[in-house]
């Protein structure tokens, strides 16, 4: 009975129930629900302190911010769905409706940040586009590529500003986008649908040790990513890893060229690709090379590889030493 009393003890402030309705709608920083519910950030920290204590509320890093969200325990669920059942006196409904008010406005703030870094780094990514085929193109290629089985649970390595889980993510059952850069992952976050709450998952991490159970994952995307790794084939590996058995891992890169600005001004780590190279780098991780496909564009060609992952555990990079 104890974990039942401390849950009903966190329910028992009109500020908590506001917090615990807030995150319902969306994953959101402590700053985030202080500027909703018109408080302190050290007063919502305490409550919040009191929801965590109660397992009702999850923390979760993310460089220098921290985001919460419900905690998704079945021990847990039965007290959410129970808020379903009480109807909201008029005065809850008010306070309600305007804390959702005052959400659609955090919203606003991140779609501004948004377009202000968009807008400071056109000129960079305009000179890279000019180089290869349309976005249009590509994305077209890759969902004539993923659409013959469903998405599952869509992991998005690199998910930088956040396009795939745009593109990809209503298709698909459960999305987590990882993503080394803070920053990237605010932009990200501001490209969530309003009904975004359980079903997307943000994290900070980095893409040659992925935070993620091994064969969590139904269909894996690395959109111009993978030119940035020193190491390319331990982040097939990584990818590798966390797809289920006969899961999907599309890589979108470039084909090899000798675009050397690209290395010096863009930090590109690799100069694109050959098919044999990726070929040799699946095989290694235990993916089936299933289709290639290519898109020529003014000087560089982007290319298409999608793996199919076979049948054993992967074991990580220190588990293969320890064994």
């Amino acid at each position: 009975m104890s974990a039942a009393i401390e849950i009903f003890r966190a329910f028992a402030d009109p500020t908590r129930l506001r917090i615990v309705h807030l995150l319902r709608a969306m994953e959101l920083a402590v700053g985030e629900i202080a500027q909703v519910v018109g408080q302190s950030q050290p007063r919502v920290s305490r409550h919040v302190r009191i929801l965590a204590e109660a397992g009702l509320v999850e923390r979760r890093k993310e460089g220098n911010w921290v985001f919460l969200r419900l905690a998704r325990s079945a021990e847990v669920a039965p007290f959410i769905a129970l808020l379903d059942q009480l109807r909201p006196s008029p005065s809850e409904r008010l306070w309600q409706e305007a804390d959702l008010a005052r959400l659609a406005a955090v919203r606003a703030d991140r779609s501004r940040a948004a377009e202000a870094y968009f807008a400071e780094h056109a000129e960079e990514w305009d000179a890279i586009r000019s180089l290869h085929v349309a976005e249009a193109e590509v994305e077209t290629a890759m969902t004539a590529l993923l659409a013959s089985q469903s998405l599952g649970h869509l992991l998005d390595i690199g998910t930088g500003t956040g396009r795939m889980i745009e593109v990809f993510g209503p298709g698909a059952d459960h999305v987590t986008a990882l993503d080394r850069s803070p920053d990237m992952l605010r932009l990200a976050r501001a490209k969530l649908p309003e009904d975004a709450a359980g079903k997307y998952a943000l994290m900070l991490g980095d893409f040659g040790d992925l935070p993620l159970e091994a064969e969590s994952s139904d269909t894996i995307l690395l959109h111009q990513v993978l030119h940035y790794a020193q190491a390319p084939e331990m982040v097939i590996a990584e990818a590798a890893r966390v797809a289920r058995i006969g899961g999907r891992v599309l890589i979108v890169d470039f084909a090899a060229h000798e675009r050397e600005e690209l290395r010096t001004r863009d930090q590109h780590s690799r100069l694109g690709f050959s098919d044999d190279q990726i070929q040799g780098w699946f095989a290694r991780a235990g993916l089936d090379l299933e289709q290639v496909e290519s898109l020529p564009g003014q000087e560089l060609t982007v290319q298409l590889w999608l793996g199919r992952r076979r049948g054993a555990r992967i074991l990580r990079h220190e588990e293969r030493i320890s064994a």
